[in-house]
C-alpha cells in the first residue's frame, strides 16, 4: 500500500492512503489519524489500511479525492530518529580520491552513519530554505526505510524483517559548512539542514521484485533545473544493504518504530570509454560531479546550487509508473 500525510495545520498532518497509481487518496479516519500510530500497531492497523488501499484501487472508497503532492507533508513528519547511512562506497572512493586519501580499510566492514535532526522535516513541494548561497547548496538523493521496532544485537537478517516501508530522500547539505564541522571531530550538525522526503511511503510488496535482499533495484532519477543529470541503479552497488544498516545501530541500542534509515547518495561507478573513465549513469549530488572533474581535470567547474534553482527527484518501477511521487523543490532565501 502507498501512505501520505496531508498538511491541515497540525505538525504531524493527517494520514491519507494514497491509490496504487498516485491518482486517488483517502483519508484514513476512523484507523488511525498519524503514520506513528500505524507504526506503533502495525499488526493490528496496517490491515485496516490494506483493506482502504484496496478499496480504492477498485474504485470503491466512497470519499476519495484526486491525490495532490503539493499538499503533502513528508510521510512521518517528525521522527525519533533519522539515521544515515553512506551505504555506497564509490561515492566515498570518488570523495577520498579527489584529495589523493586512501579508503580506510574498516569503510568496507563497517558502514559509515550519521544521526541527522528528526524534528523538522520537509515536504516534497515544500521550498528548500537555506540563509547563503555561499554554504555550498547541494541535494542528495537517496532511499529511505521506515522500521517498526527492532531489538539490539539484531543480524542483518533479523533487521530486514523490521523493515515497514520504503521511502524517497533528498538529503539537502551544505558543502562549504562540511570541512570545518568534520574538523571538530563530531559530525555533521549545520551542514545537515531538513531533509525532505517524497510524497508517499510504500511497502515493500508494491515494488515486488525490485526489492532484493535489502537492496532497491530500480532507477534514480535526478533532475537539476529542467536537465536530467543522474539516472544512477540504486539496487546492485549498495555496498551495505538495509539490513546491514540497521544491524549496524543495533549493534549497542534498540531501534524502535517509526526508526529512518537513509542509504546516502546513490551512486555508480565509471566505466572505460576508449581508455577514458565516463559516468554514463550521471550523479545523485553536486558533490560527486565535483569530485569527478577533480579527478579528470585538477579542479571542479559544476558549482553548487543557487536561489532560484529546482530539484527533482524520482524513481519509476518497472511498469513505468512512479512509484513515490517526486521531490521537486526550489532553493529559497529566507522570507
Amino acid at each position: 500500500m502507498k501512505l501520505a500525510t496531508y498538511k491541515d495545520g497540525s505538525r504531524d498532518g493527517q494520514l491519507v492512503v494514497v491509490s496504487r497509481d498516485l491518482a486517488a487518496a483517502h483519508y484514513a479516519t476512523g484507523i488511525a489519524a498519524h503514520l506513528q500510530q500505524v507504526l506503533d500497531d502495525w499488526g493490528f492497523l496496517s490491515p485496516q489500511l490494506q483493506d482502504l488501499y484496496d478499496a480504492l484501487n477498485a474504485g470503491r472508497a466512497r470519499h476519495a479525492f484526486p491525490f495532490d503532492p503539493a499538499q503533502c507533508m513528508a510521510p512521518l513528519p517528525r521522527a525519533y530518529q533519522w539515521a544515515d547511512g553512506s551505504a555506497y562506497l564509490n561515492h566515498v572512493e570518488l570523495v577520498r580520491a579527489a584529495r589523493h586519501a586512501e579508503v580506510p580499510a574498516t569503510f568496507y566492514t563497517d558502514p559509515l552513519m550519521y544521526q541527522g535532526g528528526s524534528d523538522d522535516f520537509i515536504g516534497p513541494c515544500d521550498d528548500v530554505v537555506v540563509p547563503s548561497e555561499a554554504f555550498g547548496i547541494d541535494f542528495e538523493a537517496e532511499v529511505a526505510v521506515v522500521t517498526g521496532d527492532v531489538p539490539m544485537g539484531a543480524s542483518p537478517e533479523q533487521a530486514l524483517d523490521g523493515i515497514r516501508l520504503l521511502m524517497l530522500v533528498n538529503d539537502v547539505s551544505l558543502r562549504n559548512l562540511i570541512p570545518a564541522e568534520l574538523a571538530k571531530g563530531f559530525g555533521f550538525f549545520q551542514s545537515k539542514p531538513a531533509t525532505a522526503f517524497g510524497p508517499v511511503a510504500v511497502t515493500l510488496d508494491e515494488v515486488g521484485e525490485a526489492w532484493d535482499k535489502g537492496r532497491l533495484h530500480l532507477t534514480m532519477q535526478s533532475t537539476w533545473n529542467g536537465r536530467k543529470v543522474g539516472l544512477c541503479d540504486a539496487g546492485p552497488e549498495m555496498t551495505f544493504h538495509f539490513g546491514q544498516l540497521i544491524a549496524h545501530i543495533c549493534k549497542t541500542r534498540n531501534v524502535r518504530a517509526g526508526a529512518i534509515v537513509g542509504s546516502g547518495t546513490v551512486s555508480n561507478k565509471g566505466v572505460q570509454v576508449n581508455g577514458k573513465t565516463e559516468w554514463p549513469k550521471g550523479y545523485s549530488c553536486i558533490a560527486e560531479k565535483r569530485c569527478i572533474e577533480t579527478i579528470q581535470d585538477g579542479q571542479p567547474t559544476t558549482e553548487f546550487m543557487k536561489f532560484g534553482d529546482t530539484i527533482r527527484i524520482e524513481m519509476k518501477g518497472r511498469d513505468g509508473q512512479s512509484v513515490f511521487g517526486a521531490i521537486d523543490q526550489k532553493i529559497v532565501a529566507p522570507a
